[in-house]
């Protein structure tokens, strides 16, 4: 899983990307021409924790988000004379799977807000208004593209393209009436053919509320105000950047100890790990053996032959049947061989959809 780290100036972006991924990235040092900085951070799972406590496997393997921190505020109002975001910030936008932005919800004079205030409600707007922005000048370079082309183009060819410009045509409008692609009615064939374009405006978003210090134990109002600014597209969670970033300095334990005194539950990343499956809708199951116990992320209602691929191209194109059982019938169970032995572990073809939890051994031949 692919995400983007983005926000407006002076957001807080590098302090939440540290804190979520326990990295030193020094603040406030941007480049848009430097490498992209990447953090990776390993989902928390207490049921594959559970199940290699029975296996003792050689390996454990947690499911894998990557952070990107793009660098500086995104703006694509400049794009046409050439101050847009960069080929390399563009890329990375374009194949991150969601966008993670953080907005300033902290007073700090020393680091005065751009706009001379701290608003979040105005920032979401702003940075609304900037994806579609961007978006709008996608749909109108590859309608140019079209209209030329099409004057051209053979009987066949040109029917195509003019399904594709109505198409286009309809998001250009909602982008002009400051419509995301998500709130202009569009059909999931439609949102579909739009897919090969990375709309900015049509991928996942998760808002991420920079609170301070002093606004730690206040965190679950100000997430219901941010869900009021956001809107029901996006899902809102509320974290100290620069709080969690000092925590990871702290050993595990005296970190938690911390976040207990403060009232808070967890460090951020489990959190917005879980917003992120919960946002892609992913599920994970489990591979578990005594060299390896693993999670796998697949998309929920995926069937068993293509999880299979999740693991390797070979057991897909091989699949004859899964094995499949849930984590915690084994776990109760104490070992695959007494599943087999009492019949609970069901063999399933490759249309079963798996489900979240499942443990599934593979049966291919190639």
């Amino acid at each position: 899983m692919d995400l983007a780290i983005v926000g407006l100036a002076r957001s807080g972006k590098t302090s939440v990307f540290n804190a979520l991924t326990r990295g030193h990235l020094p603040v406030g040092a941007y480049s848009a021409e430097a490498e992209i900085p990447i953090g990776t951070v390993k989902v928390p799972d207490e049921r594959l924790d559970k199940l290699a406590a029975l296996f003792h496997p050689k390996k454990l393997t947690h499911a894998d988000i990557q952070f990107n921190d793009i660098p500086g505020a995104l703006t694509w109002r400049g794009a046409g004379r050439g101050e847009g975001p960069g080929p390399q910030v563009q890329s990375t936008l374009d194949r991150a799977d969601a966008l993670v932005h953080v907005v300033r919800a902290f007073q700090n004079d020393a680091v005065p807000h751009p706009e001379g205030g701290v608003d979040p409600a105005r920032d979401i707007e702003a940075f609304n208004l900037e994806l579609i922005f961007a978006d709008l000048g996608i749909v109108e370079r590859r309608l140019e593209r079209l209209n030329a082309a099409t004057r051209s183009a053979r009987a066949g060819d040109r029917e195509a393209s003019e399904k594709e410009m109505i198409l286009l045509r309809r998001a250009k409008e909602g982008f002009e009436q400051e419509k995301p692609l998500f709130a202009q009615g569009l059909s999931a064939e439609e949102l579909h053919s739009l897919a090969n374009y990375n709309l900015l405006s049509a991928k996942p978003l998760i808002t991420l509320l920079n609170i301070g210090e002093g606004d730690v134990s206040r965190q679950e109002e100000i997430e219901v105000e941010g869900r009021k600014a956001a809107g029901a597209h996006t899902l809102v969670a509320a974290l100290c950047g620069k709080l969690e970033m000092e925590l990871n300095d702290l050993s595990d334990t005296e970190a938690a100890e911390f976040r207990a005194d403060l009232g808070l539950s967890e460090p951020p990343a489990g959190r917005v790990s879980r917003l992120s499956f919960d946002l892609l809708g992913l599920i994970s199951f489990f591979t578990v053996g005594e060299d390896e116990c693993r999670a796998w992320p697949i998309r929920q209602g995926t069937q068993a032959m293509k999880a299979a691929g999740a693991i390797h191209s070979d057991l897909e194109r091989g699949f004859i049947r899964a094995e499949v059982i849930h984590w915690d019938e084994l776990l109760e169970l104490g070992s695959l061989a007494e599943a087999r032995k009492r019949g609970l572990l069901r063999g399933e073809g490759k249309t079963y959809e798996v489900q979240d939890g499942d443990i599934c051994h593979i049966l291919f031949n190639v």
